[in-house]
């Protein structure tokens, strides 16, 4: 099955950005985007990929050990970004160095539970709200529209490992579908 470690943002966040999100939506070009689903919407924290379903006992006991060694911490949606032409993310704020050490507690469960991970990257916290159908797409006036966004403090109390499963068919129109398989609570008093 396809994993990955993340956040979910709290339903106040969603609700904040998905206004947002509907604003940037009437503005032109807004057609050549596929925009995320609100109900997928997080923070990843490590990417696994495809995990074989045997490792899955060790990579939870490895994933709540994480979980317990990390404080809760304040974050909230905060501005946005692009990647290249084709990834509009909004940004976070907050409690980062907190959620950078969770990323690499996850990223090092998963190693250690047998996973082959990616080369290691510098962690920066996104919430992809659309993705570009071509290399076309001016993603600048949406970006500049994110960049005052400034949303509710939330506290992250848990991790989460979420399966993502690929629109059927591996249609590219159709985004990705998330199902949270597991999450523990942050923080030693769990």
């Amino acid at each position: 099955m396809r994993l990955f470690a993340a956040v979910l943002p709290s339903q106040v966040a969603v609700d904040e950005l998905a206004a947002v999100v509907d604003r940037l939506k009437h503005l032109p070009g807004a057609d050549e985007l596929r925009w995320a689903g609100r109900d997928g919407w997080h923070f990843t924290l490590a990417f696994m990929g495809e995990v074989d379903e045997r490792l899955l006992p060790e990579l939870r006991g490895r994933l709540a050990r994480a979980a317990h060694r990390t404080e809760p911490f304040p974050l909230r949606v905060h501005g946005g970004g692009r990647f290249g032409r084709r990834v509009l993310w909004a940004g976070a704020a907050g409690g980062l160095d907190d959620m950078r050490l969770l990323a690499e507690r996850a990223d090092a469960a998963a190693r250690r539970s047998g996973i082959p991970m990616d080369e290691h990257r510098r962690y920066q916290a996104h919430l992809t709200i659309a993705r570009s159908r071509t290399d076309t797409a001016d993603l600048r006036p949406f970006v500049e529209r994110l960049q005052d966004f400034e949303g509710t403090r939330w506290e992250v109390a848990e991790l989460a490992l979420v399966r993502s499963r690929l629109g059927a068919g591996g249609d590219a129109g159709r985004g990705p579908r998330y199902e949270t398989v597991g999450s523990w609570p942050l923080g030693r008093a769990s």
